[in-house]
């Protein structure tokens, strides 16, 4: 098959959950033996050099790339809020990409045009004017869910209200932009049961995020009687902002108190001025770090102290795949279709969080167990290979 995929962000370098995805997936069409064309938003956040790109990469997928402005501008959000517009999502919408899709579909035809996420979804009528092709949408989240979540936890009334008011905007947009595919592949189960439930008419198919396990290698287990906790995530991304937060302010203070030898390593790209300055004790700030994976590798426990989000968690399918032991807030685990304690520990409250370490010090084995069963899980749950399988038939299913 030859597929386009339109990306809101570049697969590489993959810098955060959401371009590991991309890029996995990427991987995996190519190593089947498929082609795949890649064209590709690239804004100050995440950049496209193909200087610093593998060769064999760009001869594979012939990337391309618009840049597109995508900082917030108060006028524009301003006349967005006006005319009752998603300015959330029409920050992505550029007449160079459109005019770029346009010319590139009038050269070459395509089997399969892949949208990664909801914010390519502005470019469907220019795609459908041009190409026959099904338009399938990878749905990495529900977006209005996220900031419906953040609105409810923000105290102040202004920032409420125009939360609030951003969800309602995107809920209606998702709901009408997921119409007017030919079909969507959720990566949780989860998601496509809240579509439905939503009144979602086109064919949906869970297919969820897919790793190559030979690229993680999880080394010998060695117990240790003072883990350290550390966190790895994008720190521009709100959802981590808000639960990280939450979880220094609420958390952490009863976690030193009762385990005081132990450290909370914090790392992740983009990290606000609230994180760089932290001076609190047994906390340490890395900022963005040159391999995640040798990150992961140092430390003992994960935390995904998660209150809003949807999709999957992409590091803690890394984090088990390389035989971490994760502890997840329920939500943060959405998608991930885990055994509690047994290859996955759930904390919702300080009070959780501190039985969880508690039974992870004390319980003799029960760091190794975990450690086990989280790689074995995502050994079975998320091969790469039968993911691509899955997607392949949900592509050939929607061309019939």
């Amino acid at each position: 098959m030859k597929i386009l995929q339109l990306c809101h962000k570049p697969p590489l370098p993959s810098t955060d959950g959401g371009c590991i995805a991309m890029n996995n997936l990427t991987q995996g069409l190519i190593n089947a033996g498929h082609k795949v064309k890649i064209l590709t938003i690239f804004t100050y956040k995440h950049d496209l050099n193909l200087e610093q790109l593998p060769a064999d990469y760009i001869l594979k997928t012939d990337i391309e790339g618009v840049h597109i402005d995508t900082r917030i501008n108060l006028v524009d959000a301003f006349t967005a809020f006006m005319t009752n517009d998603s300015y959330h999502v029409n920050r992505f919408f550029s007449p160079d990409m459109d005019i770029k899709i346009e010319r590139l579909l009038r050269k070459q035809t395509f089997d399969v045009i892949h949208l990664e996420s909801l914010f390519m979804t502005p470019y469907i009528g220019t795609i459908k004017r041009h190409s026959k092709a099904p338009i399938i949408l990878r749905a990495h989240n529900i977006e209005y869910t996220i900031w419906e979540k953040i609105a409810l936890g923000t105290k102040n009334p202004f920032k409420k209200l125009y939360l609030n008011f951003l969800a309602k905007q995107l809920k209606e947009f998702e709901l009408m932009m997921f119409n007017d595919v030919d079909g969507i592949a959720t990566i949780s189960e989860s998601d496509k049961i809240r579509m439905l439930q939503l009144g979602v008419r086109k064919p949906i198919r869970t297919i969820s995020f897919g790793i190559d396990l030979h690229s993680y290698h999880p080394g010998a287990f060695i117990p240790k009687k003072t883990p350290s906790l550390f966190h790895l995530g994008a720190m521009d991304w709100e959802p981590n902002i808000e639960g990280l937060t939450w979880f220094i302010e609420k958390v952490w203070p009863k976690i030193h108190q009762n385990f005081p030898e132990i450290p909370l390593h914090l790392a992740g790209r983009n990290m606000t001025d609230y994180f760089k300055n932290l001076n609190v004790p047994g906390i340490h700030i890395w900022g963005e770090v040159e391999d995640g994976h040798a990150f992961i590798q140092e430390h003992d426990i994960m935390v995904v102290p998660l209150l809003s989000g949807g999709g999957i968690r992409v590091k803690i399918i890394e984090g088990m795949a390389l035989g971490k032991v994760i502890i997840s807030s329920t939500i943060g685990a959405i998608g991930i279709e885990y055994k509690e304690k047994e290859n996955l520990l759930i904390a919702d409250t300080a009070s959780e969080w501190i039985q969880a370490i508690d039974a992870l010090i004390h319980k003799e084995g029960k760091q190794e167990m975990i450690s086990n069963n989280a790689r074995s899980f995502a050994s079975t749950h998320f091969d790469n290979r039968n993911i691509t399988r899955e997607l392949i038939q949900f592509y050939k299913e929607t061309q019939k």
